[in-house]
């Protein structure tokens, strides 16, 4: 069993910036990739980016691709996304999510590979 809570959203302006934070517990965090996905209203969720267990490989979404960073600290049981230059449609809930052994880019970026999701946390960005 892991449980996730996500961290660090709130309101910001366009053009800001945001550090997400997703602390996990539970064993054996470094076997788990790592993924943060969001949803807006009336919107299907959608991915975000991803980060293999290792950290070696990652993820994005073309909408944040050049905007978010995705990091994780296997020590702290912590994975991030930092996200700069927001715009209004950013805004959304952000969940955090982790699969255990997901190698696959299929795997990595694909909301039903995920086995635990975090309750999410609010990010409004305003225009």
């Amino acid at each position: 069993q892991v449980l996730l809570v996500e961290s660090g959203g709130g309101l910001v302006q366009a053009g800001g910036s945001l550090r997400l934070s997703c602390a996990a517990s539970g064993r054996s965090f470094n076997s788990y990739a790592m993924g943060w996905f969001r949803q807006a209203p009336g919107k299907e969720r959608e991915f975000v980016a991803a980060v293999n267990w290792s950290g070696g490989r990652t993820y994005y979404a073309d909408s944040v691709k050049g905007r978010c960073t995705i990091s994780r600290d296997n020590a702290k049981n912590t994975v991030y996304l930092l996200m700069n230059s927001l715009k209004p449609e950013d805004t959304a809930v952000y969940y955090c999510a982790a699969g255990r052994y997901l190698g696959s880019e299929y795997q990595l970026i694909s909301n039903n590979q995920y086995d635990y999701w975090g309750q999410g946390t609010q990010v409004t960005v305003s225009s």
